[in-house]
């Protein structure tokens, strides 16, 4: 499988955005005591390492690779959630 289908299949993986939705809403409760980015970057391996492992990768997929480009996919995902953030945060203000 190539990687662009992999990265492809992984974005729309909803129990992944659903992981990371939690990991956007944990990180900001935790702001004020933590930095911000320190949960964000541990949250962005851990669900890159929890799926393939927990689910299983598919059998032609290596779980290797599988982490790696859920890396970054996660990094995409949780780009897209994070603008968000600040699209909402910026409408709520003013």
């Amino acid at each position: 499988m190539a990687y662009l289908d992999i990265y492809l299949a992984q974005l729309t993986d909803p129990f992944r955005i659903g992981l990371l939705i939690a990991l956007v809403v944990t990180a900001a409760n935790t702001a004020p005591n933590l930095n911000r980015w320190i949960p964000i970057a541990l949250g962005i391996v851990f669900v890159a390492v929890l799926i393939p492992f927990s689910i299983g990768a598919n059998a032609t997929i290596n779980t290797t690779t599988a982490v790696l480009v859920g890396l970054v996919s996660n990094a995409t995902i949780l780009a897209v959630l994070l603008a968000a953030k600040v699209l909402y945060s910026r409408r709520a203000r003013g």
